[in-house]
């Protein structure tokens, strides 16, 4: 209840830290178009206390800006305060510095890190105070979290983690915020703590064992984080929409969608191995467009709720069973003739007809379908009108010019210059303090000629066991190789050979985190490094170097002089940039592209390491991690414009293996291809329907089902790409035609669509001449149409004979523009078209040479 009124609440995701300030104002007002009345985030410590007793309250992490945009946009916030987090954020959100205090026991009925949690939730409590940010103060909040998922831990505290649970509890509500406060994932919770819901499907899979606290999900996964080596995670509109019925249709309350806007782990904030874009498969892409149909399909099934609010939040509840796999959750104010029902079909793979109070319905397999006044279907989960997109990426002249760069290499450290010195490595984050993802590793050895091996065929091999995230190899500066693990491997073991001689041999090896671990009980006592060396293949046996004295050197030379920014850059001496080169720094200038489209670096020709704009660091980066797909799990990375000028944008790569800098590329982002994707068996859309008094009152007699393209303002439908009725297959941007394909489809949407801002296309297949007795007809049509007004950029790298020019070079292309630019051997250059691009040849005159 919100000032003694009850209310539903759809929240999502959007975590402050993860998109600069500047784009804040509209992730928030596009999650309201959405049909969200709430924002959720996490408090981020390790963001807010990177230092005992010093706070940072600025840029991406100024807490109380963030939320007064959600205050000025008329919504409610909720904030998880934590204050562990998990949220594949570094170290779960905890400040390194917790590690360093004797004798503490993360998230345990233990008096250091009680001590400290209590001493930031109530910093954090007070500073939302005094910014008058909850709701009995004026203020958005109106819901607060303490602890995070406990539950997956709790098995290791046993008795001690109850009482800590218990402690956390009284420490909050002791706080006085006046809102309540939750624990998530959990059945239970200490006193007026309420405890809620993560995951997929809490409507069917969570039991709430408290019946007097209400139903709150906060956290309905809309897709699946990522780390280097995973393939895609997706999760379809249909299946969210599918869970989040099922989960109000049992009485739920709140529903927040984690993540509705995921972002970007800029600098060293990821978790281990997470991906720099996070949640990218959200509603709101990690550059915030609206990935349809998943944003547009849980709007209208937001929206149709609230116009039946009245109903659902005071109507009788009753329920039914109607067959096997088939019940009926329905919601009845009998005097204001108001009734509402879910009617849900939970079969896997199996549509299918039921009979509810004397008519018939067919629900599709694992969907839900809302009856406005019990009786006709106004939407169904599986049944998505919205249209689709897909992203292009485009290169641009203004970042194509002047793609000159140069290098700086890292010196490759010697153990007598070391002034760490042991016996044995030591144990990484020791070292580093999470202030540096890397750590040097040096050792010297003796070899006489008798220990090398006199057969030529045979090499020394050096083998190192790590529990860092991966390793680079030097034997007397030269490079030796890359190894690596895995989130899903607790270690690994690099193995290469090298070239040894007579005399000191100097072994290097870099070894590097991809984030600190996010959870688990043990948390505190996560190590990495080194765990055990030896060179295998001499002709005296395998030599152990683990105990034979070791150097470290924390952070690499660029890091400490700051080589990213334009201060620091003017210490070191940069010469014209070669490829392929470990451990070295390349920088370029690029001017920002014209228009407000998203600005990616395109790093397929690169390997793994870090990436800086002006500064800002943009995250890491690892395209050599090559998934079972074939391809990296991320190779584009998003460039706010908000860290960007006009001209002149200093960009600084680190890489760590090997890499071609000419072929990164700066490009911008849009979502151009629109599609559609219906069936006949669709329901007649939320948009022939309106609220008047609690009603949902019909405003079209037409309810045949339709499908709706909209282009942008001021783009017309230019071309139709592809269009089908039948049984079509594929997604958008790569549909393809079934069994039951009818040819005249495409001149049908040609007739209705071709030059206007948008058109709406009945979906029945007498329209288009389909043959309904084709077994296999699903009776769908699929549409993809190409919008004028966009210009596409293609760039042509071609690696030359001195004797090649342009007239030698056929170019086949719709629209060509300059039909011969100036043409130089080994030059990019690119072709501008008026219209989207089908198909480019490129082929040669048969008098050059191959």
């Amino acid at each position: 209840m919100i000032d003694g009124k009850r209310d539903l609440f759809f929240s999502g995701a959007i975590h402050y830290p993860r998109s600069p300030p500047e784009m804040w104002d509209k992730l928030v007002k596009t999650a309201k178009m959405g049909g969200l009345n709430t924002i959720e985030t996490y408090v981020f410590w390790n963001g807010h206390e990177p230092e005992p007793g010093k706070y940072y309250f600025e840029g991406r992490f100024d807490l109380i800006r963030f939320l007064n945009v959600i205050k000025d946009n008329d919504m409610y916030a909720i904030v998880r305060i934590g204050p562990f987090i998990q949220a594949e954020w570094n170290h779960g959100g905890l400040p390194y510095w917790l590690r360093e205090i004797g004798h503490i026991i993360f998230r345990a009925n233990n008096e250091p890190f009680k001590r400290e949690m209590e001493k930031f939730v109530r910093f954090i409590v007070q500073k939302l105070k005094d910014a008058e940010m909850f709701a009995p103060q004026g203020g958005p909040i109106i819901l607060s979290q303490i602890e995070n998922e406990y539950g997956n831990i709790k098995k290791d505290r046993k008795v001690e983690g109850d009482k800590y649970l218990e402690w956390a509890a009284e420490m909050a509500i002791s706080t006085g915020i006046g809102v309540p406060w939750v624990m998530c994932k959990q059945s239970i919770a200490p006193g007026e703590v309420i405890p809620t819901c993560n995951g997929r499907h809490c409507g069917d899979t969570w039991t709430l064992l408290d019946k007097n606290k209400p139903r709150l999900w906060t956290e309905n996964w809309t897709a699946q984080f990522r780390t280097f080596g995973d393939q895609l995670a997706q999760r379809s509109a249909e299946d969210i929409a599918y869970a989040v019925l099922r989960f109000f249709a049992k009485g739920g309350t709140l529903v927040n969608y984690y993540m509705y806007h995921g972002g970007t782990n800029f600098g060293r904030t990821g978790a281990s191995y997470v991906l720099t874009g996070y949640y990218d498969e959200a509603p709101m892409d990690e550059y915030g467009m609206c990935k349809e149909p998943k944003f547009g399909h849980l709007r209208d099934l937001h929206n149709v709720i609230k116009s039946y609010h009245k109903a659902f939040l005071w109507g009788k509840q009753s329920f039914e069973i109607l067959g096997h796999g088939y019940e009926a959750h329905n919601y009845e104010l009998p005097e204001d003739k108001l009734c509402l029902s879910f009617l849900s079909n939970n079969n896997t793979g199996e549509d299918g007809t039921v009979v509810f109070r004397g008519e018939k319905f067919y629900v599709p397999s694992r969907s839900v379908s809302i009856l406005a006044d019990c009786k006709t279907v106004v939407y169904n989960t599986k049944r998505v009108f919205v249209q689709h997109s897909e992203r292009s990426f485009h290169t641009t002249d203004e970042t194509s010019k002047n793609n000159v760069w140069e290098m700086y290499s890292e010196a490759i450290p010697k153990f007598r210059k070391t002034k760490v010195r042991t016996k044995q490595p030591l144990e990484q984050y020791n070292q580093t303090k999470d202030t540096s993802d890397y750590l040097w590793y040096t050792t010297s050895f003796r070899l006489e000629s008798d220990d090398l091996p006199f057969r030529r065929d045979i090499r020394p091999v050096i083998q190192i066991k790590s529990t860092a995230h991966a390793m680079i190899g030097f034997a007397n500066d030269a490079f030796v190789g890359t190894g690596r693990g895995s989130k899903r491997e607790k270690s690994f073991v690099f193995e290469k050979p090298m070239d040894l001689r007579v005399g000191i041999n100097h072994i290097a090896m870099l070894s590097s985190s991809m984030g600190m671990k996010d959870s688990g009980g043990e948390l505190v006592e996560v190590k990495g490094g080194i765990q055990d060396c030896v060179v295998q293949g001499l002709n005296t046996g395998t030599l152990d170097l683990q105990g034979n004295g070791w150097g470290h050197k924390a952070r690499l030379e660029g890091e400490d002089k700051e080589i990213y920014t334009e201060k620091g850059m003017a210490q070191f001496q940069w010469k014209p940039a070669e490829n392929d080169l470990p451990i070295t720094w390349y920088k370029r200038y690029f001017d920002e592209p014209d228009g407000d489209d998203p600005i990616v670096v395109d790093m397929s020709s690169m390997s793994k390491g870090m990436i800086y704009v002006n500064g800002e660091g943009i995250g890491r980066y690892w395209t050599s991690f090559i998934t079972l797909a074939g391809h990296p799990s991320q190779s584009v990375y998003h460039i706010p414009r908000a860290f960007l000028k006009p001209k002149g944008n200093l960009l600084i790569i680190f890489e760590e293996e090997l890499g071609k800098p000419g072929g990164i590329l700066i490009q911008t982002v849009r979502r151009d291809d629109i599609c559609v994707f219906i069936s006949e068996h669709n329901p007649a859309q939320i948009k022939t329907w309106e609220s008047d008094g609690g009603q949902i009152k019909l405003i079209a007699e037409d309810t045949s089902t339709r499908g709706t393209l909209n282009c942008p303002p001021q783009r017309t439908i230019q071309e139709v790409v592809f269009a089908s009725f039948g049984n079509p297959e594929g997604a958008c941007g790569n549909f393809t035609a079934g069994t039951c394909h009818t040819p005249d489809a495409k001149a049908v949407v040609e007739k209705e669509c071709l030059g206007k801002e948008s058109c709406v296309l009945p979906v029945v297949n007498t329209v288009y001449g389909a043959d309904i007795n084709c077994p296999a007809t699903t009776a769908t049509l699929a549409v993809q149409f190409a919008r004028n007004g966009i210009v596409t950029s293609v760039l042509a790298h071609i690696l030359g004979h001195p004797e090649w020019d342009c007239k030698s070079l056929r170019v086949k292309m719709a629209g060509r523009q300059n039909p011969c630019p100036d043409f130089t051997p080994t030059k990019s250059y690119g072709y501008l078209f008026s219209k989207p691009l089908v198909a480019l040849t490129v082929s040669l005159d048969s008098n050059l040479s191959p």
